[in-house]
């Protein structure tokens, strides 16, 4: 678990040291949450892999992910999103400005993310079976936030 804390912490600290040399406004924290949003998506990578059948149903590793997945959702994040540090503020973002509005849902969306990270956490080492049934809830809280609040690629 240290190991996994670790990890996410030099993630997020290596985000942060690389966007230092930019000028651009909130570059660091958008360059930071880019980081969390890498960092979950490395474990969803190994999660949804083995729930294809494209590697190796592996009860340590997938409890492992999961568990990152969880531990990324305690982080703090208040100081990784502040008002103005969207798309149009810095196009280096992809954040909409929805995320900020009056009636937001975005405080939902994240609790809908824990709830199913920690769904995750407890099935993923289980079985592959139980693993696979947890993915839709997983990917389905991932893809209401970016479909709700995140500008398109071009």
């Amino acid at each position: 678990m240290k190991r996994l804390i670790a990890g996410a912490a030099a993630v997020v600290a290596l985000a942060a040291g690389v966007a230092l040399a930019q000028d651009a406004p909130f570059g660091m924290e958008i360059k930071a949450r880019q980081g969390l949003m890498a960092y979950r998506a490395v474990n969803i990578g190994v999660l949804a892999g083995m729930a294809k059948g494209e590697m190796e149903y592996d009860a340590a590793k997938a409890k492992a992910a999961a568990d990152a997945l969880v531990y990324s959702g305690k982080v703090d994040q208040s100081m990784l999103w502040p008002p103005g540090s969207g798309n149009s503020g810095n196009p280096a973002s992809t954040a909409a400005e929805s995320i900020w509005a009056d009636g937001s849902n975005i405080g939902e969306l994240s609790g809908n993310y824990a709830a199913a990270a920690d769904a995750m956490a407890a099935a993923a080492g289980t079985d592959l079976a139980s693993l696979q049934g947890a993915m839709e809830a997983l990917g389905g809280s991932c893809g209401a936030c970016h479909k709700a609040h995140r500008v398109p690629a071009n």
